[in-house]
């Protein structure tokens, strides 16, 4: 009866622990949120409060993009080669901590520098251990429904921090902000030590991991190097829309302009959170590419509205189509990568190699863009923000097959997956309705 009872019980105490790690993953993800927003344009606002110069600031600034440029494949390479993403993750947290406490206490050019410079390299690690604890803890099968919720509580915490720190440096001072930061840390660590790594080290999915592939093959790959491809156009036509608008709403109204910005940012938000659990349920029904070319085709339609659209209202409601993409991407993202790489033993590696896509797309973009709106205006500025999307969406459809593990099973041919029931080409219907019925 002993050994009976047991069996019973266990697997009860198995789903315990299960949930218990789950919900320690969605707590870390929203206080490495609020971490993270400390370091944004908070880091400007302190600089300049401390009387230093726009060329040291954004010297600065350039040089933490940098550092994050040039480590994101070695910090993917990093987690895949460490035995737990757990200990990688509380040293990269705990590096963030002394960063923000070095930029509060002692904000010389050096300290300030070193500070960034830790800041950016922790963080490119910090990306690919979440997907790894994700991956770990839920398997391929059930990946994308957990993206989706770590997109929501993430967008939760930035939500909230932003509200928060804003409060902070208007009520104490601009270096409360990254005190506040350095003691977010502590419940971020706390939230990890509640995920039991057995459960992330026994992965459900045999298939993931199961062999490793060598770093050359991974960088062959075609359907990683097009995905790369698209990320790359992604942010270089997404990365300067809001920036490029700020500064027209400064030139129209300076008294509003940073109240409406503030409120651009914060829309987004609301629809990642309400959204992106939604997203992670659909991408294994519908699969990946009509999420993509759904995300593409909204971020055209946001550059198109941003060239004809003045009244500052309608400004705030086009931001709406930001949170579409930033819900479908954040999910898409690394849940395509997982695809790609599934038993190579390099899925953090793939997300680093996607990852630089990510960040010289979003260093270009700007510089483009300004170079555009000084030249030509800020409506052939924003129409060729959205060619440069409407690009990004023929690569994926032209060029990027379908990822999802039982595509080839289900659509042998190239383009998006034959269904085999109604209810499924229904939904896909609704979404793609004026695909033509030979490519759906």
């Amino acid at each position: 009866m002993s050994s009976a009872a047991s069996k019973q019980t266990a697997p009860a105490t198995r789903d315990a622990a299960a949930r218990t790690s789950a919900r320690g993953l969605d707590w870390f993800t929203f206080f490495l949120a609020d971490i993270q927003t400390g370091f944004g344009p908070f880091v400007a606002i302190y600089l300049t409060a401390q009387a230093w110069t726009q060329f040291d600031i954004g010297l600065i600034l350039t040089t933490g993009g940098l550092v994050a440029l040039a480590c994101q494949m070695p910090g993917g390479a990093l987690v895949d080669a460490v035995r737990s993403a757990r200990l990688v993750a509380v040293l990269a947290v705990a590096a963030i901590c002394l960063s923000a406490l070095a930029l509060a206490i002692w904000p010389t050019f050096l300290v300030v520098m070193v500070a960034r410079v830790l800041h950016a390299g922790a963080s490119c690690v910090l990306g690919p251990v979440i997907a790894a604890i994700s991956l770990g803890l839920v398997g391929h099968a059930a990946l994308g429904t957990r993206l989706g919720r770590n997109a929501r509580f993430a967008s939760i915490g930035n939500g909230l921090a932003a509200a928060a720190m804003g409060a902070a440096g208007y009520l104490v001072s601009s270096q409360a902000v990254f005190f506040l930061t350095a003691a977010l840390a502590a419940p971020a660590i706390l939230a990890l030590a509640r995920i039991r790594m057995a459960d992330v080290e026994r992965p459900r999915d045999t298939h993931v991991g199961a062999a490793t592939t060598s770093v050359r093959k991974v960088l062959s790959d075609r359907r990683l190097l097009v995905f790369a491809g698209c990320i790359l156009l992604f942010q270089l036509a997404n990365a300067a829309m809001l920036p490029l608008m700020g500064g027209i709403l400064t030139l129209r109204s300076s008294q509003w302009a940073s109240t409406l910005i503030g409120a651009c940012i914060v829309v987004p938000q609301l629809v990642v959170a309400g959204f992106a659990p939604w997203v992670g349920r659909v991408a294994d029904s519908w699969g990946r590419r009509p999420l993509l070319l759904f995300c593409f085709l909204a971020l055209a339609l946001r550059g198109v509205l941003f060239a004809f659209v003045s009244d500052p209202y309608l400004i705030v409601v086009v931001q709406i189509l930001d949170g579409v993409c930033a819900a479908v991407l954040g999910v898409a993202l690394p849940l395509v990568v997982a695809d790609i790489t599934r038993g190579t033993g390099r899925f953090n590696l793939g997300l680093g190699i996607v990852g630089s896509a990510v960040g010289i797309g979003a260093a270009l973009s700007t510089t483009l863009a300004g170079y555009a709106i000084d030249h030509f205006g800020s409506s052939v500025a924003f129409f060729s923000l959205a060619s440069i999307a409407a690009c990004g969406l023929a690569l994926v459809w032209l060029l990027l097959p379908e990822t999802r593990p039982d595509a080839g099973a289900v659509a042998p041919r190239r383009g998006l997956n034959l269904v085999a029931s109604d209810a499924e080409a229904a939904s896909i219907g609704k979404l793609l309705c004026a695909v033509p019925a030979d490519r759906r």
